[in-house]
């Protein structure tokens, strides 16, 4: 195991072309292991991270909920990676989780302004909401619409303000249950991640609440941490709570 900003040079450059992190001589190098707080403190790093997704690394941040698996969600060669380490289909749609508004913009997200700030006055929360996009990424899978979520914790907002939008589907092998545990993440999957961005123990619990928001009214399409129908206008006072720190949320 490697820990610290420096664990992150190298990474994954090696392999972006055999997917494989293998040392000269065949043996398996060190999963590159980096706490959440050292990462947001070093830009270096983060520029060095953002430059590895590009040569279709595969990251293991933590979420608000579970680790989740993360690529960039617009490289067909590293959501593919995700589907060969969770043992599925390729077929179905990666959600995606952005760090701040402007980064919508990034990804094509084609929604109506009126949809986008109602969902603005509920993020951030366990809440991803399926929206129109310009063009079909390699996250969407040739549907030309998008999962996104702008995560509760804000150890993990900080993160992706500064590194961009990454796919953020949980991180599993199909049909088990998602990891917490970031000791666990690296010893089961240590073969498939390059970069494990430690941000201990998450919440865990229930999934993100997953809405559509293509249809009106918006369909609930999985039931979550969040409860849904939510009132979120100006005028109601009913906010959702935002999670300030990493600890469970009880909504």
């Amino acid at each position: 195991m490697e820990r610290g900003a420096r664990s992150v040079v190298g990474a994954c450059a090696p392999q972006a072309q055999t997917f494989s992190r293998s040392e000269g001589d065949g043996r398996l190098s060190p999963v590159r292991r980096i706490a959440i707080d050292e990462l947001i403190a070093s830009p270096e790093s983060v520029f060095e991270l953002r430059e590895l997704l590009g040569l279709v690394c595969l990251l293991a941040p933590p979420t608000e909920t579970y680790y989740a698996f993360s690529a960039d969600p617009d490289n067909e060669a590293g959501v593919r990676r995700i589907f060969a380490a969770k043992g599925r289909d390729d077929g179905k749609p990666l959600p995606v989780l952005f760090g701040a508004r402007s980064q919508l913009e990034r990804i094509g997200v084609s929604a109506a302004d009126a949809s986008l700030e109602h969902f603005f006055q509920i993020w951030p929360a366990p809440l991803t909401v399926v929206l129109p996009v310009r063009r079909p990424l390699a996250a969407s899978r040739g549907v030309p619409t998008l999962g996104v979520r702008l995560p509760a914790s804000q150890r993990v907002r900080a993160l992706l303000a500064r590194l961009g939008p990454v796919t953020g589907t949980s991180l599993n092998r199909s049909g088990r249950p998602p990891l917490d545990d970031p000791d666990q993440v690296e010893a089961l999957f240590r073969r498939e991640i390059d970069v494990l961005v430690d941000g201990g123990k998450t919440p865990g619990g229930k999934p993100s609440t997953l809405v559509d928001a293509t249809v009106d009214p918006p369909e609930v399409l999985r039931a979550g941490a969040f409860p849904w129908p939510a009132r979120a206008s100006r005028g109601s006072g009913t906010r959702a709570p935002v999670q300030t720190d990493d600890r469970p949320r009880r909504l």
